[in-house]
């Protein structure tokens, strides 16, 4: 479930999706973290804030003194009903992983929908005047860049330095650090490469850019992803391939 329709997205999440997890899938997941050496418990979606069980899981997470990380779209913490989740994820100290999929209005709208940029923009500024973001600040705000369309992120390191200069010049904002991640060819983000014509373009260029020195560091070897009726998976990605 999701207050977007994002064309890049993976899990093809929506207004319309009704998939969410049950409090008793979370009361295993909390078992889960409790018998084991889990240090962080990252919650993602769609839009994991609708679900009605998130603010309750969280405050159970922080119990077991676990780190956690928020998955954020930015719009649902203007959405009616959600309105309160800033001062909610201030007070229980989760770091916010929050997608922006670039600095300039026209690209963001372009891929999230019209009106996003201008409600993300606003939401971040919130979230700065809570506290997130700030430099040896103990709440974490980082931002997510995804390609707008079939081709790869530069380089995360000299995209960051433009967000920043972008954002502190133009709204005021700062962030923690910035992740640049690769669209995969998977739900919707598939049908458009397939609709447009550029899926075997992708494909190929996906394929020149395999990078060995890449592989230690993959996601699947530290990560374990539980989906919303709790088949465990090792990586997000393999989720929605339904490779268990």
């Amino acid at each position: 479930l999701c207050n977007q329709t994002c064309r890049h997205c993976h899990v093809d999440a929506g207004p319309d999706r009704r998939e969410l997890m049950t409090k008793e899938t979370f009361e295993h997941c909390l078992r889960l973290i409790a018998e084991s050496e889990v240090e962080t418990v990252d919650i993602t979606g769609g839009a994991p804030e609708m679900n009605p069980h998130f603010e309750w899981f969280v405050e159970e997470v922080r119990k077991l003194n676990r780190d956690i990380i928020d998955r954020c779209n930015l719009t649902i913490l203007s959405a009616p009903g959600f309105t309160h989740l800033p001062q909610f994820l201030a007070d229980q100290h989760v770091e916010v992983v929050a997608s922006l999929p670039c600095y300039l209005e026209v690209n963001c709208d372009s891929q999230r929908g019209t009106g996003v940029f201008r409600k993300s923009i606003e939401a971040l500024q919130q979230l700065n005047g809570l506290g997130y973001g700030r430099e040896n600040g103990e709440l974490i705000l980082s931002l997510v860049y995804n390609p707008v369309g079939p081709s790869l992120p530069p380089n995360q390191q000299t995209l960051e330095q433009a967000y920043r200069d972008q954002l502190w010049q133009r709204f005021g904002i700062e962030f923690n650090q910035l992740y640049t991640i690769t669209n995969m060819p998977i739900s919707r983000f598939l049908d458009d490469l397939i609709t447009s014509g550029r899926y075997d373009d992708y494909m190929t260029l996906l394929v020149k850019s395999f990078n060995r020195e890449s592989i230690e560091g993959l996601m699947c070897r530290s990560t374990l992803s539980i989906d919303w009726q709790g088949f465990l998976f090792d990586c997000d990605f393999n989720q929605m391939l339904n490779l268990p």
